[in-house]
């Protein structure tokens, strides 16, 4: 694991795309996490995006964010289905390799996990033509898919060989999860894995975990959750993930500052990561001879 493994989450940061770019890249990031309004906003139109972000030579993770998808029924699934489609090709246009989905906060949506997994293989297979993966994540405040064990279950269910579980810091923090789970997700089935934290212990309510989940998240080594955040790194190196790890950090403060700043704040925890995982091993003893070897 070394900064190559890194990528920020370009809402993060404050300003246009093209700044975006260039902080993330001057900081030593070689890739980054897009949100399909940075192309579709942007003032020269997508195509200028599109080259913008080719030409910028940084490695595009993936695309956020495909909401209220699964589980829906008649026009509202078409609609969403259509959606879906659209922005599929936007990844396809930009060479992200992965389109993130978030479980449903649909009133409209059912709770039948067989109709949950159905539809994300069918946009999975969708997908496979245009050269993309789907990400499915579980929201902590999602309607019916809201741990990450439920995210993984629909996936498994769904069986498809394009379609992953995205493994989200923040949300399992949020809803205290037992990280024992993770032994039961095979390493190359996780799309990606989104790393946060936050500054306080607990979430008191519905109302306080939107916000901090919207607006205080902090990098990873700056919240209230090294522990905890030790422990998910190390699983998951242990269980042999080796693929993307994306800062999605929404933090109001911190698009107050230079992207330049935040940058660097990212670059940073991107070491404290891979120093909690170098320190996996740190169990040592030393026997009469004087040379270490592990306990």
């Amino acid at each position: 694991m070394n900064l190559s493994n890194f990528g920020m989450d370009s809402i993060t940061l404050a300003g246009p795309l093209e700044s975006k770019l260039n902080a993330s890249k001057a900081a030593g990031f070689s890739q980054i996490m897009l949100w399909a309004k940075d192309l579709a906003g942007h003032p020269g139109g997508l195509a200028e995006a599109v080259r913008l972000v080719r030409a910028s030579g940084v490695r595009v993770t993936g695309i956020q964010v495909m909401r209220d998808y699964e589980g829906l029924s008649g026009s509202l699934h078409e609609y969403k289905l259509d959606i879906a489609k659209n922005m599929l090709h936007v990844c396809k246009a930009v060479g992200a390799p992965l389109l993130m989905v978030c479980s449903s906060t649909s009133s409209h949506a059912s709770g039948d996990l067989s109709l949950i997994s159905h539809h994300l293989s069918k946009l999975a297979t969708l997908a496979v033509p245009l050269g993309v993966k789907v990400g499915f994540e579980a929201l902590s405040w999602g309607r019916h898919i809201n741990q990450y064990e439920q995210s993984w279950e629909v996936v498994d269910m769904a069986n498809h060989s394009n379609l992953g579980v995205v493994i989200d810091s923040f949300h399992m923090l949020a809803n205290q999860a037992d990280f024992d789970g993770l032994e039961d997700i095979p390493s190359d089935k996780i799309a990606m894995v989104q790393l946060s934290d936050f500054m306080w212990r607990d979430i008191r309510s519905a109302e306080e975990r939107l916000e901090t989940a919207r607006h205080l998240r902090v990098f990873p080594g700056e919240g209230a959750h090294s522990k905890e955040l030790s422990d998910l790194l190390r699983r998951l190196d242990k269980g042999g993930y080796r693929g993307d790890y994306s800062f999605e950090v929404f933090n109001d403060d911190y698009l107050q500052l230079s992207p330049e700043i935040v940058a660097s704040r990212a670059h940073t925890a991107a070491k404290w990561v891979t120093d909690q995982v170098l320190r996996r091993s740190l169990n040592i003893r030393q026997p009469s001879d004087g040379h270490p070897m592990m306990a």
